[in-house]
């Protein structure tokens, strides 16, 4: 008797039933959706900042020490789940 795994769930959502190029697309997905995401909200933050503070903060700062690091942990961590829900899926015997 073989034991099933259950499909890794995010939010709800069934999420191991992707080949191994759909895990690793998804992956870079979440990571371009989470750079646009923090950039837009980053480069809103330094308006304001700069707006009512007068302040001289570069908005090119938004890129380089919000947006990009956070797109970069979270497509490694998008690859991490996905390729590892991937991985658990194929152990267990399931095409």
């Amino acid at each position: 008797m073989s034991a099933t795994t259950a499909p890794a769930r995010l939010l709800g959502v069934p999420l191991g039933d992707f080949g191994f190029l759909s895990s690793i697309l998804l992956a870079f997905a979440t990571g371009f959706l989470a750079f646009f995401s923090s950039c837009f909200v980053a480069i809103f933050a330094i308006l304001f900042w700069n707006t009512l503070g007068h302040h001289q903060v570069n908005y090119a700062d938004s890129y380089l020490f919000v947006a990009f690091p956070l797109g970069v942990l979270v497509t490694l961590g998008g690859l991490v789940f996905f390729t590892g829900a991937w991985f658990r899926r194929r152990l267990a015997g399931a095409h």
